[in-house]
């Protein structure tokens, strides 16, 4: 029986069972590549969430975890192309580690932003992590060192992904019905 959430849904793009599959192996690549260093890992409000947290069972490695939300979007499904910090770092990153752990990067316009201002504040180094990556849609190149899937133009929620704040609690990552979003 479908969920009035899963009606919404017009195909599944990846199981849960292949996002975890993913996550685990990303958390393997991570913890071999920080083996020696502690990390502060970096979190990307609302979106990126639920990825972070199955992800930090997955790093072996001392770790710290810090947030940012960063909004560029409003109730849209497409970026708004102005990029705000919602809520900054609780804690120095000056000469520290860093991971950027994003849910999707979709036009780069929001991770360049974000990670120009990391950088300015002199960490010993910065990578990203991030679940999704929609390279047709890209308009700033950005690296993305750790990227679990690379999706098609398609608007997908789940996962941590939304729209208007809905579908974030489905356990899979799925393409919302166009006409859901229709007239927004």
């Amino acid at each position: 029986m479908l969920t009035r959430l899963e009606s919404d849904i017009q195909e599944i793009l990846l199981s849960e069972e292949e996002i975890e599959a993913k996550v685990k192996e990303l958390g393997e690549r991570i913890s071999e590549d920080y083996q020696d260093r502690e990390l502060v890992i970096v979190g990307v409000l609302r979106g990126a969430f639920l990825f972070l947290s199955d992800l930090i069972r997955h790093i072996k490695v001392p770790i710290s975890v810090d947030f940012v939300a960063i909004s560029s979007y409003g109730g849209y499904t497409e970026s708004s192309g102005v990029v705000k910090i919602v809520k900054d770092l609780d804690e120095s990153i000056e000469g520290r580690h860093i991971l950027i752990v994003e849910d999707i990067v979709d036009t780069g316009l929001t991770l360049d932003y974000l990670l120009r201002i990391i950088r300015a504040r002199k960490p010993a180094s910065v990578k990203v992590c991030a679940l999704l990556d929609k390279p047709t849609r890209r308009q700033v190149e950005v690296d993305i060192h750790y990227k679990g899937f690379e999706i098609p133009d398609k608007f997908v929620v789940g996962y941590g992904l939304d729209f208007n704040q809905r579908y974030r609690n489905l356990p899979f990552v799925g393409v919302l019905k166009p006409d859901v979003y229709a007239g927004k």
